[in-house]
């Protein structure tokens, strides 16, 4: 599989003796930048347009204070966001808002830390949106937010996640980890309620508006850091049918022992490390009474060595 990859760092470097700008990936635990024209694994709306990123970014006064670019696609529209270390002119905005326009791509700047992020020209700007047709559901993001780098594998992750969950009507489910709803909402075409956990609050609203655009009232989305659980939190108190849980590389170990306690019918686990993922099984297995019925592998980042693993457990 080529130009699956929507979201990408670029390095940036103007090198001063061929008065030239690259625009690529740096190389490994190095700060060279390689010389590439064209990257077939980044979506090619981007990956065959990396010579015109660079002679845009060449054309601009400040083409030696452009540090990097944040790739962030979606299936309609293509965001990149421009971390600059000095304040760029009027004359290098209207450049990169006529190269924008010229190639539709939408235009962040960021001055500063990533809250700084803001559109060159707002007016112009599409919201970005993740569908998910087999559930009706499109999901808003912003251009940093964190979204899964394969739209294609991730749309039949969800759907195989969501064949192995099992909703019943009536069915309240608690998704962890749950990010912008990636999830959460399709789940909510099935539950009775869903319960969504996140640490990162902008996640938390950003999903809060997706489940309200999509016309799903029957959700609820917290912020909570999951490493740490608070056992006197409301949600902590509830039993539940169903649960997913979609944690990062470091895995679920602090959340299993209650898990456990909420005495779902079915656990769908999605992991991104095998190592914590096998850590995890165990101690659910061995610990907490749950059984092993189904694994699967999902190659989310074509290659490389990495994949992403799903398993599913039942009492």
């Amino acid at each position: 599989m080529w130009g699956y990859r929507r979201r990408a760092r670029l390095g940036v470097k103007y090198v001063i003796k061929k008065d030239r700008v690259l625009v690529g990936f740096r190389e490994r635990r190095s700060h060279f930048l390689a010389d590439i024209s064209h990257c077939p694994v980044l979506d090619p709306r981007v990956g065959e347009h990396l010579t015109d990123i660079a002679s845009a970014i060449g054309m601009l006064d400040a083409r030696a204070t452009i540090a990097q670019i944040e790739v962030s696609c979606s299936d309609d529209r293509v965001a990149l966001v421009l971390r600059h270390l000095e304040p760029l002119s009027p004359q290098d905005k209207a450049r990169l808002h006529a190269f924008g326009l010229n190639q539709n791509f939408d235009i962040y700047l960021q001055p500063g830390g990533t809250d700084s992020v803001h559109p060159l020209a707002p007016e112009s700007i599409t919201p970005l949106l993740d569908h998910q047709p087999d559930f009706d559901v499109a999901i808003g993001f912003k251009p940093l937010d964190f979204t899964q780098v394969n739209a294609h594998i991730n749309r039949e992750m969800v759907k195989l996640a969501l064949h192995w969950l099992d909703i019943q009507p009536g069915d309240h489910a608690l998704d962890l980890f749950a990010g912008l709803g990636n999830f959460t909402l399709p789940m909510a075409r099935f539950a009775q309620h869903v319960t969504a956990i996140e640490l990162e609050t902008t996640m938390v609203q950003r999903a809060e508006q997706s489940a309200r655009a999509n016309g799903i009232t029957h959700t609820t989305h917290q912020s909570h850091n999951l490493f740490e659980p608070d056992l006197t939190q409301p949600w902590m108190q509830k039993t539940y049918d169903r649960i997913l849980l979609d944690p990062p590389r470091a895995g679920a170990e602090a959340m299993l022992p209650h898990i456990a306690r909420f005495k779902p019918k079915r656990i769908v686990y999605i992991s991104c490390h095998p190592g914590t993922l096998a850590r995890d099984t165990d101690s659910l297995v061995h610990e907490h009474g749950y059984r092993l019925i189904a694994t699967g592998v999902m190659d989310m980042f074509p290659h490389t060595a990495h994949i992403e693993s799903i398993a599913v457990f039942e009492p």
